[in-house]
């Protein structure tokens, strides 16, 4: 069974903190680029205010339909 002597296994660690100290720098060479800020086009204001406007209307249509069934004699 071969043994390796410590000069060469102190060279292969040399060898191998070299080799990491160099690439390690290049793995975050990448950098991902921020999310763009979220920006208003008018669209959700616009729906925003046709949802006030339909709850505007079905609560005049609740208000207004009991005057106008009272109106009416079924019997």
């Amino acid at each position: 069974m071969a043994v390796i002597s410590f000069g060469v296994f102190m060279k292969v660690v040399t060898i191998f903190a070299i080799v990491f100290a160099t690439v390690s720098p290049k793995v975050e060479a990448q950098s991902v680029a921020p999310a763009p800020s979220p920006t208003s086009d008018g669209t959700s204001i616009d729906q925003g205010i046709a949802y006030i406007l339909m709850l505007v209307a079905l609560v005049l249509t609740y208000l207004i339909h009991p005057l106008d069934v009272s109106s009416y004699t079924f019997f």
